[in-house]
């Protein structure tokens, strides 16, 4: 079977970077680092990635790898994938294309799975350095979801369907932009959009539930609490409360990624298992 190089922009490369990781979990059930949601959630304000050319190999059934690249306005990152079937013997092809692309890019950064020896390799060669910023990610069996508990008095729970009304909830840390582009995604839910709004109208907490109706994952991003909200149970409910949802779509498994001790504390706590941990290089 032939592969051959594609390059698509935008809403295409959406599409594409979709369908292989689509591939990647029907392959694995918890390979590589990145859900389809995870992409789609990063498309939820404009960057100049939008309208770079990102690099894909396609055979007759599809992409079989890429190197997707992102502008977080600070720096871009870099995410090789590959199917995992193919990876030992494409990743070093991949890599070398991946080189080229961010050779201009003024630093560039690369998270890697500590159990990735392969990729950690060659991260050395190319002298990315090891940030320390660590992360990871949790997985749950649907079926093993904490149930939903009623939120302290006063606060309610609503979602994006229930308060088109009013600003989208992450207006003033993501734009206004934030729920248009969110809308022009395949995954994203308007009842899978959620928020405590406190006794006095305030936005306590809010997270963003993705279900994967081709690979049945629900995943979770974002999750946060308002900081004069935090320590009254809001996350804990509020995840119950998506994970419900979710499982009541068809969701089969669940994952959720964490940046922090507090975060991994309270994923394990509702059922979650760590099951990977990643760290984040950087080439200047």
């Amino acid at each position: 079977m032939s592969v051959r190089e594609k390059r698509v922009v935008g809403l295409d490369f959406l599409a594409l970077a979709t369908s292989l990781l689509h591939r990647v979990r029907a392959e694995d059930p918890t390979a590589g680092l990145w859900e389809a949601a995870d992409l789609h959630w990063w498309w939820r304000t404009p960057r100049a990635s939008d309208l770079t050319e990102q690099l894909f190999w396609v055979d007759d059934d599809g992409p079989v790898g890429a190197v997707v690249l992102t502008d977080w306005q600070q720096n871009w990152s870099c995410d090789p994938i590959v199917l995992p079937h193919l990876r030992e013997d494409a990743l070093p092809l991949v890599w070398k294309h991946a080189l080229e692309l961010v050779d201009h890019l003024p630093e560039v950064e690369v998270l890697a799975r500590d159990d990735d020896v392969q990729l950690l390799a060659f991260l050395g060669h190319a002298d990315f350095q090891p940030t320390g910023e660590r992360s990871g990610s949790t997985w749950m069996a649907a079926a093993d979801r904490s149930p939903v508990l009623p939120l302290p008095e006063g606060f309610h729970l609503v979602d994006r369907t229930q308060s088109q009304d009013e600003p989208h909830p992450m207006h003033r840390r993501h734009g206004s932009e934030v729920e248009m582009r969110l809308r022009e995604t395949s995954l994203y839910d308007p009842e899978l959009d959620l928020a405590v709004i406190a006794p006095n109208g305030d936005v306590a907490a809010y997270a963003l539930f993705w279900n994967d109706f081709v690979t049945a994952v629900g995943m979770v991003e974002p999750m946060r609490t308002e900081d004069e909200y935090q320590r009254l149970g809001l996350a804990r409910i509020l995840l119950a409360a998506g994970c419900d949802r979710l499982a009541a779509r068809g969701a089969q498994r669940l994952k959720v990624g964490f940046d922090s001790e507090a975060a991994r504390r309270l994923y394990v706590s509702a059922g979650f298992h760590t099951t990977s941990t990643d760290q984040l290089y950087r080439r200047s």
